[in-house]
């Protein structure tokens, strides 16, 4: 069984979620868009993770490749097979479900509380945040997760394709990774933390690594 996923930028990568796939068996593949790599045939992938990036889904005059991105995502959706999407991933399966993105009322940059549905996840949990767009719930879907600043953190799609806004994919090495690239985005607002404020909760991450390998169990090991 093969689990493709797609790169946006050289410092965002799979976190937890690659030695989850190696030690159940999973032969892994990427497309890295940053390289002008291009996304294999369809029949090659039994299953997609769309990893985040700090691109907009509408960002296709810098970034071409979107359009055809697009294409792929909607293509392996129709074919029912499991997808992943996280952040600006969860973003692009919402736009290819006829849902809205769109910029959200606070960037949401931490560590930060979320209310779950009580089945995908706790009813209250706390897991790593960076993202300025929010999605909206496209039709059929079902929300599963919100947060104080964002009111749609994450859906579920035929039961097979899962969207989240937040990271629970992040390990210590990956979250200073997106610091150092992205510490410009961290402004003065209630939902937007430091790094020092943010490796406080460093011990959280075990937490949210477990909840992703949960996740990923329901989704590619059917």
């Amino acid at each position: 069984m093969t689990t493709h996923w797609l790169q946006h930028v050289p410092f965002e990568g799979l976190g937890c979620i690659g030695p989850w796939l190696t030690e159940n068996g999973r032969t892994v593949s990427c497309t890295r868009f940053w390289a002008a790599e291009k996304v294999p045939d369809i029949g090659e992938v039994d299953g997609l993770i769309v990893l985040g990036g700090p691109m907009g889904i509408c960002d296709q005059e810098e970034y071409p490749w979107l359009a055809a991105e697009k294409e792929f995502i909607k293509k392996i959706i129709a074919q029912n097979k499991p997808v992943l999407g996280i952040c600006l991933g969860a973003q692009l399966i919402a736009d290819v479900l006829g849902a809205e993105v769109q910029p959200g009322r606070n960037k949401e940059i931490g560590f930060f509380p979320l209310t779950g549905d009580g089945e995908f996840f706790p009813e209250a949990f706390n897991a790593f945040h960076w993202h300025g767009d929010t999605f909206g719930i496209p039709e059929g879907a079902v929300r599963l997760a919100s947060s104080e600043a964002t009111p749609n953190q994450a859906f579920v799609y035929n039961d097979n394709v899962l969207a989240l806004q937040f990271h629970l994919e992040t390990t210590e090495e990956s979250l200073f990774a997106l610091y150092e690239n992205c510490s410009d985005e961290i402004g003065e607002g209630p939902f937007s933390q430091p790094l020092e404020k943010m490796q406080k909760n460093f011990p959280t991450l075990g937490n949210c690594n477990a909840l992703m390998e949960t996740l990923l169990k329901k989704l590619f090991t059917r």
